[in-house]
C-alpha cells in the first residue's frame, strides 16, 4: 500500500498591516469592536502592489520545501487551489513551476473557493496512493481576495485578506492520509463570490459600469446562519466513522478561518474543548482557500501538532462548496 504523508507545512503572510482602525478610516464607520466581538478579527495583511497570487504561492512553498528538504527538481506535481488566480487562464501552477524551477512538475489548479485547499489535498492523496510515479506533491492554498474588495462593501472589506499555505507530500508505507469527505450545497451558488469576469457576466464596459468598476467579491443574499455549525460536525462524523475512529480520536481539529463564534460554537457541538484547535483570523483576517494550510502551519511552528496526532481538517466556502479531511501526522 502507498500512502500520502505531510513532510512539511509552510506560510507566507505578506507584509502590509491593516488594523480594524485603518478599515475604520476607509470606510467612515466602527466597526473595531463589533469585528472582534462577533468575528474575532483584529486586523488583516494585504499583498503589496507588485505582487500577485503567484508571489504568495512561491514564498509559502520555498518555506515548506525547506522544511521538508525538497528541491525544485524533485517535486513530481504541483497543485494551487485559489479562486484569485494570477489570470482567468493559464493556471497559476504554472506560473509558480516557473518561478520555482520546478521544471519536472506537472501542474494544476482547483477551484472550490476557500474549500479548495483541502479539496486539492484529497486529490493530491489519492494521486500518490494510486501513481507510484508520484513521489513528491507540492499543495498550496493561495488568496489575493484583496484585488476584488470593494471598499465601499464593510460587508466585505472588513474580512477579506491575503496569504498563502502549503504542503509537501511524500510517499510512504505508512498511513499519513486517512480519508475525506466533500460535499456541496449548489443551491447557493449564488450566494456568495466574484460574479463578473467569466462568461456569465463578462467583463466588458456595460458590465464594469452597472457593477461599479472592477470584478468584486459580494455576498449577494443570505445563507443560513448556522449552515457551517450543522454541516462541519456531520461532515467529520461521516470521515471519522468511515475510519472506524471518533471525535475524541482527533488530537487537533482546523476549520475555514472566516468567524471564531463559529469555530466555538461547532467545538461545543463536537463536544471538544478549544484546546484541541487553534485560529489565526484574529491576525490574519480571512484568507479563504489559505486559511487552512496557514492555519495548520501556525499549530505545527507552535508545537500544538505532533507526531503521531490525528488531525482533522475541515473546510467550507463559495459554492457552497466543504471539504474534510483526515491525516496522521507522521511528520
Amino acid at each position: 500500500m502507498r500512502y500520502a504523508n505531510i513532510l512539511a507545512t509552510g506560510r507566507y503572510v505578506p507584509e502590509k498591516v491593516l488594523t480594524n482602525a485603518d478599515v475604520e478610516r476607509i470606510i467612515g464607520e466602527p466597526v473595531d469592536a463589533w469585528l472582534q466581538q462577533n468575528v474575532g478579527i483584529k486586523q488583516r495583511h494585504l499583498m503589496a502592489d507588485d505582487q500577485v497570487t503567484s508571489d504568495l504561492c512561491v514564498a509559502a512553498a520555498k518555506q515548506a520545501m525547506e522544511r521538508a528538504g525538497v528541491k525544485p527538481g524533485e517535486l513530481d506535481l504541483i497543485v494551487v487551489a485559489t479562486d484569485t488566480p494570477d489570470y482567468l487562464s493559464p493556471a497559476t501552477s504554472s506560473v509558480v513551476q516557473a518561478k520555482l524551477g520546478a521544471g519536472n512538475a506537472g501542474t494544476y489548479d482547483l477551484n472550490c473557493a476557500c474549500a479548495g485547499w483541502v479539496t486539492a489535498l484529497d486529490v493530491a492523496s489519492k494521486t500518490i496512493a494510486a501513481d507510484e510515479s508520484y513521489q513528491r506533491v507540492l499543495v498550496v492554498g493561495a488568496y489575493g481576495m484583496s484585488r476584488y474588495i470593494n471598499w465601499k462593501d464593510k460587508k466585505t472589506c472588513t474580512l477579506f485578506a491575503d496569504g498563502a499555505g502549503a504542503v509537501v507530500l511524500g510517499a510512504s508505507d505508512k498511513p499519513g492520509f486517512l480519508g475525506a469527505k466533500l460535499l456541496a450545497a449548489g443551491e447557493y451558488h449564488d450566494a456568495l463570490g466574484v460574479y463578473t469576469g467569466g462568461t456569465y457576466r463578462p467583463s466588458t464596459a456595460e458590465t464594469l459600469a452597472l457593477t461599479n468598476g472592477k470584478p468584486a467579491v459580494q455576498f449577494v443574499r443570505k445563507f443560513p446562519a448556522t449552515f457551517n455549525t450543522e454541516r462541519w460536525p456531520m461532515l467529520l462524523k461521516q470521515l471519522l466513522e468511515r475510519a472506524k475512529l471518533t471525535m475524541n480520536d482527533v488530537d487537533h481539529f482546523v476549520f475555514t478561518q472566516l468567524n471564531l463564534r463559529t469555530i466555538e460554537a461547532t467545538m461545543k457541538v463536537l463536544e471538544q474543548p478549544m484546546s484541541k484547535t487553534n485560529w489565526t483570523m484574529d491576525k490574519w483576517g480571512y484568507t479563504g482557500s489559505a486559511c487552512i494550510p496557514m492555519t495548520l502551519d501556525d499549530a505545527v511552528v507552535e508545537g500544538r501538532v505532533k507526531k503521531g496526532d490525528l488531525v482533522a481538517l475541515c473546510a467550507s466556502g463559495g459554492g457552497l462548496a466543504m471539504a474534510s479531511a483526515l491525516y496522521r501526522w507522521t511528520a
